[in-house]
């Protein structure tokens, strides 16, 4: 097993890309999971320009890096969320239209189903997204939503989501929504659930990002064996709980970095998750897939981050055993 450790390519979309692979590289990363964002991936110009896959690869290269797997998180939120003014600033303006919240989503769908072609054309595997939720905003709200109000607002939500499972069957693509708050798969149940809504199709999976179960309390490598055959991709992120009994983990609408706060995002090895544990039960569940650090620390700098990030990453990144205890056994 030698899994390559990549770098996510989304906190950096205000760097350029040539500028990004060059310090990637210098850090030590072996690869990227590229964002479509800023000049990193742009999905209507692959699909329009002959050579624009090729040059991204090529440009990787020089630097001693692979391509892996192609991320669209922004827009898959615009496919699945209810719409409204926040989702302008992250959506491409022919995406966003005039606005419409209908034809905002339509247009997200149209876009994903871009992306999967894309992904094809740079001859990729994974592509990464989230799906967004068009109830996630019932989840703390009152009145309480019962069973037939989240039936009817999911219907709409898989409509929209088959098709683009479609393309990704058809192009031997497997699609990894991420398991995040804001998603309709946030946990193990709620995942569950999401996959029975369709079916449980085959190409249809999760990138496991353990930053987003340890502040809900939950133990990520409970996921990992509840899912052994459905974790597609793999982000590395830590998160730090500071609740002092005048916070909570909702965090209110304080931003990140703010003292306030009952939770934060942290760089690799700087938060409270057991890194050996998720290790021990990825080598146990045969993942042989890439580990993509996605740097969020709102109290260290990126560029430094990134590059201790990877170091950690490596250290920790240990082959599992070559059968149960050794040649004395």
């Amino acid at each position: 097993m030698s899994r390559s450790i990549i770098l996510f390519t989304g906190q950096w979309v205000d760097v350029p890309l040539q500028e990004l692979a060059a310090k990637a590289g210098e850090w030590g990363y072996q690869g990227l999971d590229l964002c479509c964002g800023g000049d990193h991936f742009e999905v209507q110009r692959a699909l329009s320009e002959p050579d624009y896959c090729q040059q991204k690869i090529d440009l990787l290269g020089r630097h001693d890096l692979s391509l892996t797997v192609l991320s669209n998180h922004r827009v898959g939120q615009a496919v699945g969320d209810a719409i409204d003014d926040r989702h302008r600033k992250i959506l491409p303006e022919y995406v966003w239209g005039d606005g419409d919240p209908e034809g905002v989503q339509q247009r997200a769908a149209e876009e994903m189903l871009a992306t999967i072609r894309a992904a094809q054309k740079l001859g990729l595997s994974v592509v990464g997204a989230f799906t967004g939720s068009p109830v996630w905003p019932s989840l703390f709200g009152y009145p309480s939503p019962d069973a037939d109000f989240l039936e009817r607002g999911l219907q709409p939500f898989v409509r929209r989501w088959r098709p683009i499972l479609d393309a990704c069957r058809d192009a031997g693509i497997r699609c990894a929504h991420e398991v995040h708050p804001g998603q309709v798969a946030f946990d193990i149940h709620s995942a569950e659930m999401f996959l029975d809504l369709f079916d449980g199709r085959e190409e249809l999976g999760f990138t496991f990002d353990p930053s987003h179960f340890h502040w809900q309390g939950l133990d990520p490598v409970e996921f990992i064996r509840r899912f052994p055959e459905r974790i597609f991709h793999v982000h590395i992120k830590d998160a730090a709980l500071d609740l002092n009994g005048k916070n909570s983990l909702l965090s209110g609408h304080l931003p990140h970095g703010d003292r306030r706060r009952g939770w934060e995002f942290r760089a690799p090895g700087h938060g409270g998750i057991d890194w050996e544990a998720i290790i021990r039960a990825l080598n146990d569940i045969g993942y042989e897939g890439p580990l993509a650090v996605e740097f969020k620390d709102a109290g260290m700098d990126r560029n430094h981050g990134a590059e201790e990030a990877c170091k950690f990453v490596k250290r920790l990144n240990f082959e599992p055993a070559q059968g149960r205890g050794g040649a004395f056994a």
